[in-house]
């Protein structure tokens, strides 16, 4: 039978006022032991809960959707033309610095984690969300462009909560990632407004 939403209430805060009320006891020891085992692991250790496997799958194909977005923006900002074609361009510029970074951070993760970064150009496509679509004008540019982030946006979040409270440090990477990508898809569609 379900319980009414005031009964869950007051059941997390109870059990939430147990955890604050008790002693915290760290066995300092117990932890300095077991960072000395499997040392080979890095920053991954026993205490780790996510399928790493699952995870390092992901972040691989997320790298390469970042990819895939650096190139369709860089090459966007080079063919821009036409009226008011400017600013859209700085635009997909600043844009394509940023997914480069999303690129490099979600590397670097993979690698923390003990995998590799498969930056490979064959299968790039297969392995991204979103598409390579180049678009032949300014306003084809901005909608492919706001149709990729809506795509990325939509990957971080089924990501996001597969990966849950299992691994907090790559959750907070997708969470910070997938901000960006709301405020990029928000700037095309102001533009796409505009055209």
């Amino acid at each position: 039978m379900p319980t009414p939403q005031g009964a869950n209430d007051m059941e997390n805060t109870t059990r939430n006022h147990d955890k604050a009320s008790r002693p915290f006891d760290m066995d300092v020891k117990a932890i300095r032991a077991k960072a000395r085992q499997d040392i080979e692991s890095g920053a991954v250790t026993d205490t780790y809960r996510a399928d790493r496997k699952t995870v390092l799958k992901l972040l691989n194909e997320a790298l390469a959707t970042e990819i895939v977005c650096v190139l369709r923006y860089k090459r966007h900002f080079f063919m821009a033309r036409g009226l008011n074609a400017e600013p859209v361009a700085a635009e997909f510029a600043e844009h394509a610095t940023q997914e480069q970074d999303h690129a490099d951070r979600l590397a670097e993760r993979i690698v923390q984690l003990g995998g590799e970064p498969n930056l490979s150009p064959k299968g790039l496509l297969d392995r991204s969300h979103s598409e390579y679509i180049e678009g032949a004008t300014l306003e084809e540019m901005i909608k492919e462009n706001l149709i990729a982030e809506r795509i990325a946006i939509d990957s971080y979040r089924q990501m996001i909560d597969y990966i849950g409270e299992q691994d907090s440090t790559t959750r907070r990477l997708l969470e910070e990632i997938l901000a960006v990508e709301e405020e990029h898809a928000d700037d095309m569609s102001d533009f796409l407004a505009k055209h």
